[in-house]
């Protein structure tokens, strides 16, 4: 993640903890979808730092439909943004909604609200349509000093976007999961290593990849981790990975210019060269 300004440090820290208050009333006093896309608006503005009357729009159609909120920035939408009242709590069909909002726009950032749970989904436009669920926090239980609550904030700030922060922190969320984890434990590089020390373990005994394999996948594993679709997608990520690898040492390879061997000049004959070649053989 890109280094956060200082500046935008201190601005989640002076409006954080004054939402924290103001969302905390809003919910105890359980107030309307209206209300609560009142704060939201504010919260872009003083923690996020949009500019909340030219950036932030509540006029955007998509299919005649209108989006709670969107964040438009250089004139492109960067950030739709569906809102429920503060009281409701947010759940698949709202997830749904959201994401198909965006991907009806072509939108592939989108952000689930109910001004408390903020649940951040990048759309992946693939056939069917798919969405990763990127990030989500509570603002009420934001620690400004936790690192990683101002990494939340930052990859949906302004000044996050022009640092391709939230690019960042997908990138970071698709590598560091337990599919990926688990699909680079059953790969070659990893048992080999597991190979390795389980020889050495039982004294030099023959040892297989294959079983040891079997025993990752099977007992070690749980069976989510290496099949499903979530597995299959960090096992085509990882052949990406490897692929680009390979191609990047063959390309290094190729372009080390090799040694010219220059002989010596000779003046020896054919019939002498027959005769020394065949008594070196």
């Amino acid at each position: 993640m890109a280094n956060i300004p200082k500046k935008v440090v201190e601005r989640f820290t002076r409006s954080t903890v004054r939402f924290q208050k103001v969302l905390q009333i809003a919910k105890d006093r359980d107030v309307n979808e209206s209300d609560t896309v009142s704060i939201l608006n504010d919260i872009l503005g003083e923690v996020l730092g949009y500019d909340k009357y030219l950036e932030v729009t509540s006029e955007f159609a998509i299919r005649s439909t209108y989006c709670d909120l969107a964040i438009r920035v250089d004139d492109k939408v960067q950030f739709l943004v569906e809102a429920k009242a503060i009281g409701i709590g947010l759940k698949d069909i709202h997830m749904k909604q959201a994401c198909d909002y965006g991907a009806n726009h072509g939108v592939p950032w989108v952000i689930l609200t109910n001004g408390i749970t903020w649940n951040i989904y990048k759309i992946r436009f693939e056939q069917p349509i798919n969405y990763d669920l990127v990030c989500t926090f509570d603002f009420l239980a934001l620690n400004i000093r936790n690192e990683k609550d101002q990494e939340c904030l930052f990859m949906l700030s302004k000044e996050g976007l022009a640092k391709k922060a939230r690019e960042e922190y997908y990138e970071k969320v698709q590598s560091l999961n337990r599919y990926v984890i688990g699909n680079l434990i059953i790969g070659e590089s990893v048992l080999g290593l597991l190979r390795r020390e389980l020889k050495q373990l039982a004294g030099g005994m023959k040892i297989e990849i294959p079983e040891i394999e079997n025993i990752v996948r099977n007992e070690v594993l749980k069976r989510e981790i290496v099949e499903g679709d979530e597995a299959e997608a960090a096992k085509t990520r990882l052949n990406k990975f490897y692929k680009k690898k390979l191609l990047s040492r063959k390309t290094k390879k190729e372009s080390v210019p090799q040694p010219i061997s220059i002989s010596e000049p000779t003046n020896e004959s054919v019939t002498e060269k027959l005769l020394r070649e065949a008594k070196e053989e």
